[in-house]
């Protein structure tokens, strides 16, 4: 593992993405326990495109345009829902300490979906990992799984680290109904624009 593979991962990880900004979300929302939950379910749904690196089936998604615009628009389509109840204050950034187990598995289930429908992670598994892979390995598989464990584990951190620092700001903004009526329209912009940015991708 490189001094090159780490700082490359991190420049990845800390860029602005979805899952940042669920997490931030999630930390304004509901505190820091649930920002870590947050990090912790956006992992999660890495999982799904490293068995299908591993498994060979990144590829058929890189190849089959079918396939890839299926995951594609069924990730644009959950954006654009994630942004119409932020703006309805059903969604991620719902105040309400009412039901707090409902709001738990709904946290996980938004976090790992938003990553899962994202086609473009099963193809970065295959085209930027192996950059990190020597010609000479014996077993280039389990490199390669050791490599995507770190990128999960700094995705776990710096996800963490942007959602408690979201919640030390909670009692400030969740107290004034016109801060959070700003920050209710600027997520759900930003998710909105992630799924323009989402549409607007290719396969490479």
């Amino acid at each position: 593992m490189t001094p090159e593979f780490l700082l490359t991962t991190f420049i990845i990880v800390a860029s602005p993405g979805t899952g940042a900004i669920y997490t931030l979300a999630a930390g304004l929302s509901r505190g820091a326990k649930a920002s870590v939950f947050a990090a912790f379910a956006c992992t999660l749904g890495i999982l799904p495109h490293l068995a299908a690196a591993l498994l060979g089936l990144a590829a058929l998604l890189h190849a089959s345009a079918v396939a890839f615009n299926a995951i594609k628009y069924a990730g644009i389509v959950y954006l654009l829902y994630m942004a119409w109840h932020t703006l309805r204050e059903t969604g991620a950034l719902n105040v309400s300490t009412e039901h707090i187990q409902h709001s738990n598995a709904r946290i996980l289930m938004d976090g790992v979906l938003l990553n899962i429908l994202n086609p473009k992670l099963s193809i970065f598994f295959v085209a930027f990992l192996p950059q990190f892979i020597s010609s000479q390995e014996i077993h280039p598989l389990f490199q390669m799984a050791e490599l995507s464990g770190v990128f999960m584990l700094m995705t776990f951190i710096v996800f963490s680290m942007y959602g408690v620092l979201a919640a030390s700001m909670r009692d400030h903004v969740v107290s004034r109904p016109n801060v959070m009526m700003w920050m209710r329209r600027s997520f759900a912009a930003a998710f909105g624009a992630l799924a323009v940015k989402l549409a607007l991708t290719e396969r490479t």
